[in-house]
């Protein structure tokens, strides 16, 4: 399974939602919080680009010794619909401040030194250090999958349905199921969330037998699983 430290790096570099929580900014609208990109730089720390005006500017430019603690908080959202659709969230925290010069104009670029990161997701939930958020990297497929998910639920309905009879034991408790979707993916295999409500749902994970490098990879081992289901 990935690591916390690879989950939520993850998060931080994919394109899920972000706010910048901030002391005092309570009554500022999110949209305002919410970083225009996103990077990762070569010692971990987190590169956010804002408007020139933007109210985490402001707050970073007036901070006392440069430095403003806050809160990056990450949201992601299944990119296909689902009970529940709400996979995870991270927060990294540690202290913000200015780069002025480093963005175009109109924009500045904001650094984040990262003191410590907690995840909360489908794996469960985990504190992640900044020397190991640091070291991690991205699950190689995390740039693709919202579309192979996508494309996975609207053209292969029926084989993504038809893997739960996989399950053994719990083949049973699949039939049943009205709604069937392919709910998360990463180097390490698919899961599918099975339900027929939203009270009435459950996940099965179906692993690869060795992690894939990239979409070529993948295919390959979806067509293996999609074999398997029809013998």
């Amino acid at each position: 399974m990935p690591s916390a430290a690879e989950r939520t790096r993850t998060l931080v570099q994919s394109t899920c939602s972000a706010v910048l929580l901030i002391p005092g900014t309570d009554g500022v609208r999110p949209e305002l919080l919410t970083p225009e990109a996103r990077a990762v730089g070569p010692d971990g720390e987190v590169f956010l680009l804002f408007p020139a005006d933007a109210p985490p500017v402001r707050a970073a430019t007036h901070a006392q010794d440069d430095e403003l603690p806050v809160v990056l908080e990450l949201t992601d959202v299944a990119p296909v619909s689902v009970p529940h659709r709400i996979r995870g969230r991270a927060w990294v925290s540690g202290w913000l401040t200015c780069l002025p010069g480093v963005a175009e104009p109109g924009r500045m670029m904001l650094r984040l030194e990262v003191g410590e990161a907690r995840v909360d997701d489908l794996w469960g939930t985990a504190r992640v250090e900044p020397e190991d958020f640091a070291a991690a990297t991205p699950d190689p497929l995390h740039a693709h999958e919202t579309e192979l998910l996508q494309h996975l639920h609207a053209a292969h309905g029926e084989q993504v349905r038809a893997l739960g009879g996989l399950l053994g034991e719990r083949s049973a408790v699949v039939a049943p199921m009205r709604d069937v979707a392919p709910l998360a993916l990463d180097r390490f295999g698919l899961r599918i969330r099975f339900s027929s409500g939203p009270q009435h749902c459950f996940d099965a994970r179906f692993d690869f037998p060795e992690p894939v490098r990239d979409v070529s990879g993948l295919r390959r081992e979806m067509h293996r699983l999609f074999d398997a289901a029809r013998a």
